[in-house]
């Protein structure tokens, strides 16, 4: 079985676990790392190694599902599915999406984060989805 995606989460955080994994394992996908096909652990072992509870890794699992990530069968583990292109985002969820990236933004900075450095790591995402858009035919 393929290695889980590297899932870094902040127990202390305001932002729930579930939502924690569910980006980070979203980031994985969108990136590359986790190819259709590729299996992911165990409800329980992704629990187990977060140390968190395994209703936890449940829900974020079954958002991935939701959104056509993952394939959740009983018996058969969790395996990444080959995801359609969604759908293009609505004025809101467009919005939604400047808003979030606003806000990070503005912390990075709060946080001492150089504007170079953001630009840069920008620029560095932005080819990445541009390279993962573009395998995908978009």
């Amino acid at each position: 079985m393929k290695q889980a995606p590297f899932i870094q989460i902040d127990l202390s955080s305001r932002v729930p676990a579930y939502e924690q994994i569910a980006s980070e394992i979203r980031a994985s996908l969108v990136a590359g790392d986790l190819p259709p096909g590729s299996s992911l652990p165990t409800v329980r072992q992704l629990a187990t190694d977060l140390n968190v509870h395994h209703n936890t890794v449940a829900q974020a699992y079954r958002i991935l599902a939701a959104e056509g990530w993952l394939d959740l069968r009983r018996g058969r583990g969790v395996r990444v599915l080959s995801r359609s292109n969604p759908a293009r985002a609505a004025g809101n969820d467009q919005r939604n999406f400047d808003l979030q990236l606003r806000r990070l933004l503005a912390k990075a900075v709060a946080e001492g984060v150089s504007p170079t450095a953001i630009a840069r790591q920008l620029a560095v995402h932005a080819r990445h989805v541009k390279a993962w858009a573009s395998a995908r035919g978009d």
